[in-house]
């Protein structure tokens, strides 16, 4: 199994990147790893391993780059050379910390869509209080969409909970602004129909906000714009909590105490609600597994990140989807 990095993306690259690469290829002993990015500052921190070479390039997109143009001119660019690995077929899947936008160009110009799948989807797996964890999309890829749209995303997103996360019949929840069947907009009530209609995947109805870190789904399906703002309530809501928790904890000397008591506990607690834990951001719906880690990833996140390629490229989840968008074509012929 052989996956690119992009080893110049994120805000830590390329130390945390290449600490996590070393323990991936530490715990997968039939992984193989091309690292794209600049060698002088790579090859030091890179353990001696024969499943790992580094493909030298100092050209990097930047955060503050336009996603497209960047990806159009900047050929050796770290992230470019990477996703074009995954086109000529050296490699099963990549995996980047660097600039989202950019990220999903190159995997829609460069790696490809899979036919028969009309946008491509960004989905995360979310954590929940039970440490299960869902898979929800899209968030971000694309603001607008059509109910075919999500009918295709509970497709792909069955499939990966079922493939990678070993969920049997996972339960595919519509976000929704209510559970009844006639709440929502025109999107959602015709996309209500459409899913109730497959038969491929295990839909639930419609699903609320405020559930969702209860395991009400375990894969939940929205438009891009609706996606994206759950997701930064989320990562807000829980820096906030932790940061009232931390202020609360050492406000005094009592309460230090009973912090230093809880401790274990409290970061048990932090872990289960992180969901770099799960990996990172898959982009469903093109050619080969295309993962963005997330911008800040320590060494375990990216670790976490490489991991879920390897896991996806091992399942074919691409190739599921691809015959799962084929079957139905053929059912609309």
């Amino acid at each position: 199994m052989k996956v690119a990095v992009d080893a110049m993306g994120g805000d830590h690259a390329p130390k945390e990147i290449i600490l996590g690469v070393n323990k991936a290829l530490a715990d997968m002993p039939d992984l193989e790893v091309l690292i794209y990015g600049d060698q002088e500052k790579i090859a030091p921190l890179l353990e001696k391993n024969s499943r790992v070479k580094i493909i030298h390039t100092n050209e990097k997109i930047l955060g503050t780059d336009e996603p497209v143009r960047a990806v159009r001119k900047k050929k050796k660019a770290s992230m470019v050379m990477m996703a074009q690995a995954v086109a000529d077929g050296e490699v099963d899947a990549c995996v980047s910390a660097g600039n989202t936008g950019a990220l999903m160009a190159a995997g829609l110009f460069v790696v490809g869509r899979i036919p028969g799948i009309q946008r491509p989807a960004l989905a995360p797996t979310l954590p929940t209080v039970d440490g299960r964890g869902f898979v929800m999309l899209d968030l971000g890829a694309n603001a607008d969409a059509k109910p075919e749209h999500l009918l295709q995303y509970a497709l792909m997103g069955s499939i990966y909970a079922e493939k990678v996360r070993e969920i049997s019949e996972p339960r595919v929840g519509l976000l929704n602004i209510g559970t009844e069947e006639k709440k929502g907009n025109d999107l959602t009530k015709e996309a209500y129909q459409l899913l109730k209609q497959q038969e491929n995947i295990h839909f639930i109805g419609n699903v609320e906000a405020r559930d969702l870190l209860n395991g009400v789904a375990d894969v939940v399906v929205t438009d891009g714009f609706t996606g994206n703002m759950v997701l930064k309530t989320i990562e807000g809501t829980a820096l906030s909590v932790f940061s009232m928790m931390k202020a609360a904890l050492t406000s005094s000397m009592k309460a230090k105490l009973g912090a230093g008591l809880l401790k274990g506990e409290l970061y048990q607690l932090k872990e289960k609600m992180d969901y770099t834990e799960y990996g990172g951001a898959g982009l469903f719906g093109l050619k080969a597994p295309v993962i963005k880690a997330h911008g800040s990833s320590n060494a375990t996140a990216f670790y976490n990140a490489l991991k879920q390629a390897y896991m996806m490229a091992e399942a074919g989840v691409a190739r599921k989807i691809a015959e799962s968008a084929n079957d139905i074509a053929l059912e609309k012929q």
